[in-house]
């Protein structure tokens, strides 16, 4: 399935239906009194979180939603039929925006939350409701309240508990598939990975958490270079951050701190959750290499705790996930 994480679309709630002018004509009751009745109300439209849903795909096909108009009152006191709502399925974790305002409405996260996006018009009342004392024959009733529009700007944010975060070919892919059931495209060029992977991670027998896997990022992501800038509001919503390193990386230090620097330009709110720093590729590094990587000194007061592993020969991953859930926790 193709990933899309960004949509715009457009919602319209239905019209409330209008009121009834009429008068009771009976046999033997020459001059009845008023008796319509009042307008439906009018459909609303309704956003709905649905945890089976991972894209915004549907709505590249299907961008406009109408909710149904109300019926006019009847006779008799009748009041029309209200007007279906419509229901449109979200993935969870999706922000809503006005497209015109740029305000956020709302940010829908757990499944099945609803959230009333237009609001149907309300019917308008028959003639019957306008009688007075001194009016005893109103002849004129309300129009029916028109619905909402809105034109609406829908963007992605995945929710996982861990984000792994690294330079394109770092590794990312292979351990998420070795953690989890997850099957992401592997391969040994960049850019192997072009949408967020999410795996489900079992640690111990009833205990389990989300780990995504984003596309690497490089200098400048934040601005817009690479493919990284799309994905990195999905790693807003982890809880944890885990910068993958590869051990023959020229600078292990200086990609650590692009890294960094890149989610800090883009959110520097980011940098507050718990972090730590993954050293990848083992079995690749002789002794001296292996040696030369441990003396470098990554800042204590940032990071939990740094790993080596080789998710190929299966080095450090178990105490690896277990760290992963210590932070969780």
């Amino acid at each position: 399935m193709q990933f899309i994480d960004y949509a715009k679309i457009f919602v319209k709630s239905g019209h409330g239906g209008k009121g009834m002018v009429s008068f009771r004509r009976e046999k033997y009751v020459p001059k009845g009194g008023p008796d319509g009745g009042q307008g439906g109300k009018g459909g609303s439209v309704i956003l709905r979180a649905d945890r089976h849903l991972n894209t915004l795909l549907d709505f590249r096909y299907k961008k406009k939603y109408e909710a149904q108009t109300g019926e006019n009152g009847k006779t008799s006191n009748k009041s029309g039929k209200d007007g279906d709502d419509i229901i449109v399925r979200v993935p969870c974790g999706t922000l809503i925006k006005d497209v015109d305002t740029g305000e956020v409405l709302f940010d829908i996260i757990d499944d099945k939350e609803e959230v009333i996006i237009a609001r149907g018009g309300k019917g308008g009342r028959g003639n019957s409701e306008f009688a007075t004392p001194t009016n005893q024959a109103p002849r004129y009733a309300e129009p029916g309240r028109e619905g909402e529009e809105k034109h609406l700007e829908l963007e992605l944010k995945l929710i996982a508990d861990v984000g792994l975060v690294g330079l394109p070919n770092a590794g990312k892919s292979t351990l998420i598939s070795v953690i989890s059931a997850a099957k992401p495209k592997i391969a040994d060029y960049p850019f192997t990975t072009l949408v967020p992977n999410l795996g489900i991670v079992r640690y111990q027998e009833s205990k389990s958490f989300v780990v995504a896997d984003m596309p690497g990022l490089i200098e400048g992501a934040h601005l817009g270079k690479g493919l990284g800038i799309q994905f990195l509001r999905h790693i807003e919503r982890t809880r944890v951050l885990v910068y993958l390193i590869e051990c023959t990386d020229e600078d292990p230090k200086k990609a650590l701190e692009m890294l960094q620097k890149e989610i800090k330009l883009f959110n520097k709110d980011m940098l507050k959750k718990p972090q730590m720093v993954v050293i990848t590729k083992t079995d690749l590094a002789d002794e001296a290499l292996m040696k030369k990587i441990k003396k470098i000194k990554f800042s204590p007061k940032k990071f939990d705790s740094v790993h080596f592993i080789s998710a190929v020969a299966n080095i450090g991953i178990p105490d690896l996930v277990k760290s992963m859930w210590k932070l969780l926790k």
